[in-house]
C-alpha cells in the first residue's frame, strides 16, 4: 500500500510539472501576441497623431516626383540574344561591364571609341548590361551534354543537383545584352561593335581557325569513308550479277569464305547510315561555330520605352519623403521619452 501511494504521489507530481510547463508556454505565446498587438495599436496611434504631416509629405513628394518625371528624358530599352562560342563568354561579360562603367562615369569619348559611335550618341547611353538567358529545359540539355563528355566513373559522381549548384551566368548557352538609352535607335548602332570586339580578338580568331580546320578534316574523312563504302556496295552488286548469270550447278563465289575480313552488306548499310548521321551532326556543328558570336535575336531598330511604374519618381519620391518624416518623428519621440525618463530618475 505504501509503495502504491508513493507511485501515485510521484505521478501526480509529474503531471503537475507537465501542466505548469504547458501553462507557462501558453502564457509565453499569449504575451508575445499581446505585445505585438500593443505595438500595433501604438503604431496606429502614432499614425493618427501625425496623419496630417504624412499626407503633406506624400503630396509634396508626388508633386516633386511628377515634375522630375516630366523634366527627365524618356529612356528606351533594347535587347539582343546571343550565343558565344570558343569560351568567349567571359571576355564578353568583361567588355559589357567596361561599357557600363564608361556610361555610368559619363566617359563619352572613350565609350564612343569603344562602340564606334559619336560622342553625342554615347552621351545618350545610360546602362549596358548582360545576363544569362536560360530555362529549365536548356539547363537539362546542357547537363546531358556535360555528362556525355565524362567517363563512366565521373558520371556516377555527378548528379543534376550538384550541377545546378555550380551553374552560373558563364555556364549558360544563351545570353541577353540590354542597352538603355535616351535614343531609341542607339542600340542598333552599337551591335556591330559589341560583336566585333570579340571576333577581332586574336585568341578567339585562332580558336575559330583551328575549329574550322578540324571540321574540314572530319568532313574529308567522312566523305572518303562514304566513297569506300559505296565502292564496296558496288562490288557486292557486281558479284551478285555475275552469280545470277551463271548456269545452274555452277559453283558460286562465297565472299565470306574467300575473304574472312570482308564485311556483310547489312553491316555496310549500317555503317553508311552511321556516317550519314555523323555528316549531319558535323554540318550542324559547322553552322553553330561559323561565327565567334552567334546572334540569335538582333537589337531592334527602335527600343521600347521604359515605363516601369515603381521606378517612376512620382512613386519613389513620396516613399522617400514619408520614410524621412517617419524616422524624424521617431527620433523626436525618443528624445522626449529620454528627457522625461531623466526627470523621473532625478526626482526619485
Amino acid at each position: 500500500m505504501k509503495e502504491n501511494t508513493s507511485e501515485e504521489i510521484d505521478l501526480g507530481e509529474l503531471f503537475r510539472l507537465i501542466g505548469d510547463t504547458f501553462n507557462r508556454f501558453i502564457g509565453f505565446i499569449s504575451n508575445i501576441f499581446k505585445s505585438l498587438f500593443h505595438f500595433f495599436v501604438l503604431f496606429l496611434k502614432f499614425i493618427r497623431v501625425h496623419f496630417f504631416k504624412f499626407t503633406i509629405a506624400i503630396f509634396i513628394g508626388a508633386i516633386l516626383g511628377g515634375y522630375l518625371d516630366y523634366k527627365s528624358q524618356s529612356v528606351y530599352r533594347s535587347s539582343m540574344i546571343i550565343e558565344p562560342n570558343f569560351n568567349s563568354v567571359q571576355q564578353l561579360y568583361n567588355n559589357i561591364e567596361f561599357y557600363n562603367q564608361l556610361a555610368g562615369q559619363r566617359e563619352n569619348k572613350a565609350l564612343s571609341e569603344a562602340l564606334h559611335i559619336n560622342e553625342e550618341e554615347a552621351q545618350d547611353i545610360r546602362h549596358v548590361k548582360i545576363e544569362s538567358f536560360s530555362d529549365q529545359t536548356q539547363r537539362i540539355k546542357q547537363f546531358s551534354e556535360f555528362i556525355s563528355e565524362l567517363d563512366s566513373i565521373s558520371q556516377r559522381k555527378v548528379d543534376y543537383d550538384d550541377y545546378l549548384k555550380n551553374f552560373n551566368d558563364i555556364n549558360a548557352k544563351f545570353h541577353k545584352i540590354q542597352i538603355e538609352a535616351t535614343s531609341p535607335e542607339i542600340a542598333k548602332k552599337c551591335q556591330k561593335a559589341i560583336v566585333k570586339s570579340i571576333e577581332n580578338n586574336e585568341y578567339f580568331t585562332l580558336q575559330k581557325e583551328i575549329n574550322d580546320r578540324n571540321i574540314a578534316l572530319k568532313d574529308s574523312i567522312i566523305e572518303q569513308q562514304q566513297e569506300e563504302i559505296s565502292e564496296l556496295q558496288a562490288f557486292y552488286k557486281k558479284i551478285k550479277i555475275i552469280e545470277a548469270k551463271k548456269p545452274d550447278g555452277t559453283t558460286s563465289i562465297n565472299l565470306a569464305e574467300n575473304q574472312p575480313d570482308q564485311v556483310s552488306e547489312i553491316e555496310l548499310l549500317n555503317q553508311a547510315r552511321k556516317l550519314k548521321d555523323e555528316k549531319i551532326e558535323l554540318n550542324n556543328e559547322k553552322a553553330n561555330t561559323k561565327n565567334t558570336i552567334n546572334i540569335i535575336s538582333e537589337f531592334p531598330n527602335k527600343g521600347v520605352l521604359v515605363n516601369d511604374f515603381f521606378n517612376k519618381k512620382i512613386v519613389l519620391m513620396p516613399i522617400v519623403f514619408v520614410t524621412v518624416l517617419f524616422l524624424a518623428l521617431i527620433l523626436i519621440s525618443l528624445n522626449k521619452y529620454l528627457a522625461s525618463y531623466e526627470k523621473k530618475e532625478i526626482q526619485n
